[in-house]
C-alpha cells in the first residue's frame, strides 16, 4: 500500500478499507504531532490534540475536496484543534508555568552515558529557542525537516507549499538559524550543528 498515492488510498478510506486508513496515519502521524506540539507546547497534550486531529480527519474525510491536498488538510485540521485546545485552557496557561524543553530518550540515548545526554538536551533546547526567533512561516518547516526527519516531499505536501519553496524556505531559515547560534554567547566552535538528513 506504501506505492499508492494519498488520492488512492483515501477512495479505498471512502469504500471502507480501514487499512488504508492506517496507511494515512502511517504517513503523516510525525507531521501531525509536530504541528501539535509546534502549537500547544506540551508533549501530552500535544499527543491528545494530534489524536484528536487524525480522528477528526477520518470522521471528515468524506468533506475532503482535493484528495491530492489530504496533507494541507491535515494540517489546517490540526491547527485548528490546537487552537481549540488553548481557547479552552486559556486561563489555566496564564497561571502555569511554561513546561521546560523535554525531548524523547532513547535507549542508546542511555547508553551512551549521562554527559551525552545532558549535552544533548542543552543543544535540543538551544535549537528550540532559535527556532521561535525564526518568522512564523519558516519554524514548521524547520521542525518537520530537523527534529522529525520529513523529506521535502513530505513537508510540501503536508503544508501545502510547493517543493521548490519548501527548499528555499529551509535554506533562509537555516542561515538565520546559523547566525542565531553564532551570536549566542555559549556558542562554541562546531558545538551546534543541524542534524543532516538524508532524505
Amino acid at each position: 500500500m506504501r506505492q499508492l498515492s494519498d488520492a488512492a488510498l483515501v477512495l479505498r478510506c471512502l469504500e471502507g478499507d480501514k487499512d488504508a486508513f492506517g496507511e494515512l496515519v502511517r504517513r503523516y502521524e510525525s507531521a501531525v504531532y509536530a504541528t501539535a506540539h509546534y502549537y500547544v507546547g506540551r508533549y501530552g497534550v500535544a499527543e491528545d490534540v494530534a489524536q484528536e486531529s487524525l480522528w477528526a480527519a477520518y470522521r471528515g474525510l468524506r468533506r475532503l475536496r482535493d484528495p491530492n491536498r489530504l496533507g494541507a488538510w491535515l494540517r489546517e485540521i490540526t491547527t485548528r484543534t490546537a487552537a481549540n485546545w488553548l481557547r479552552k485552557n486559556r486561563s489555566r496557561l496564564l497561571h502555569e508555568t511554561p513546561p521546560p524543553h523535554r525531548r524523547t530518550i532513547s535507549i542508546e540515548d542511555v547508553r551512551k552515558g549521562p554527559d551525552v545526554l545532558l549535552q544533548r538536551e542543552e543543544l535540543y533546547a538551544r535549537l528550540s529557542r532559535a527556532i521561535d526567533t525564526l518568522p512564523e512561516r519558516y519554524r514548521l518547516p524547520v521542525m518537520l525537516r530537523y527534529l522529525q526527519e520529513l523529506s521535502y516531499e513530505e513537508i510540501s505536501q503536508f503544508t501545502g507549499e510547493s517543493r521548490d519553496e519548501i527548499r528555499g524556505i529551509l535554506h533562509r531559515a537555516s542561515r538565520q538559524l546559523r547566525e542565531v547560534l553564532q551570536d549566542d554567547d555559549d556558542n562554541e566552535e562546531g558545538h551546534c550543528k543541524w542534524p543532516r538528513v538524508h532524505k
